[in-house]
């Protein structure tokens, strides 16, 4: 079979995913308020060992007493390999209607994602939840990448990989001086000019990593996710990193601090020139099908059905946003 229907997640805008450590209940109301479009209460590494229990309590608590309002809500529990993942699982999952996704971090295999599915499978029966428990998933090791594909594959729960930097980082054991961010070691030199000059270019170390998983996603019907840039008083750097995975296909990026969310949102928004370009499109093609024709000039460029289908994201991503953008203003 030359294209395989996979099951798509629910809608979600993910612009923007802002890490809330769970132990740390001061941060949670200006989470709530705040420009993020989906908000996860961290159990994993933002929690001490000796605080895992009681951040898991403050994470079922947060979620059933603070108004959340539209947001998406997600709970990082701790890896699979961990004495306290089962138990987050079960807790933030039987106790909390609110709860949207469960954040399973280091999947390094397909069957880690089938482990989630069948605990969430049983709870839903035995409390009679409708709505289903998504997962998202972090790929941050040097395993979970080189089984990226299967685990793309593994359940029709999975709704987004995220490419989770850091750990990657020490996975592979490489030199990075900063998460996320630019490394002035991964750069080439041109060959010198007549004077001896010569020019330095940087690259991106992660660029393998963040094709890989995006291209994974989009086989699978999932959402793609880039993770975190670790210098959250370099506004440029971050946006630039956004940029970058934007490029490739990425619909969103982590926010460690409630200052990076507006800027995720900005750039994995179809800027108003994208929004024009698909409606002048849209209104050019439907003339042209009318005339009988496939294909017309716009602005000066040919345009064809294949176009329609990249108009087709652009609109339907806007539309998130101003659906979003109305609850928010009603609320």
């Amino acid at each position: 079979m030359a294209h395989r229907p996979f099951p798509q997640p629910p809608p979600r805008l993910q612009r923007s995913e802002l890490a809330v450590p769970a132990s740390s209940p001061h941060f949670f109301e200006k989470a709530a308020r705040g420009d993020a479009d989906v908000i996860f209460l961290d159990l994993e590494d933002a929690v001490s060992n000796d605080k895992k229990d009681r951040a898991r309590d403050m994470a079922v608590q947060a979620l059933n007493e603070i108004d959340w309002g539209d947001k998406t809500m997600a709970v990082r529990v701790n890896s699979l390999d961990t004495p306290w993942a089962y138990r987050d699982i079960i807790a933030v999952a039987e106790r909390c209607p609110r709860l949207d996704m469960i954040l399973l971090p280091k999947a390094g295999v397909a069957a880690d994602i089938y482990v989630v599915e069948t605990l969430l499978n049983g709870i839903e029966a035995t409390i009679g939840r409708h709505t289903p428990i998504g997962i998202e998933a972090l790929i941050e090791t040097a395993l979970g990448l080189s089984n990226v594909e299967s685990i793309a594959a593994a359940s029709p729960r999975l709704e987004a990989l995220i490419f989770g930097v850091g750990d990657f980082t020490l996975s592979v054991q490489a030199r990075d001086p900063l998460t996320g961010g630019p490394n002035p070691r991964y750069s080439v030199l041109t060959a010198p000019e007549a004077d001896g000059s010569r020019s330095r270019h940087w690259g991106d170390p992660w660029h393998f990593a963040l094709a890989r998983i995006v291209t994974a996603c989009r086989a699978h019907g999932l959402r793609a996710i880039d993770g975190p840039f670790g210098d959250v008083g370099d506004p440029d750097g971050y946006r630039a990193s956004c940029l970058r995975s934007s490029a490739l296909g990425f619909e969103g990026k982590w926010a460690i601090h409630p200052s990076q969310a507006p800027i995720a949102n900005e750039v994995f928004s179809p800027d108003p020139t994208e929004v024009e370009w698909a409606v002048k499109v849209t209104q050019a093609m439907q003339e042209a099908e009318a005339a009988g024709n496939g294909a017309v000039l716009v602005d000066g460029r040919l345009v064809d059905l294949a176009h329609l289908k990249m108009v087709d994201v652009i609109l339907a991503r806007q539309k998130r946003i101003n659906d979003a953008r109305a609850i928010r203003r009603s609320a």
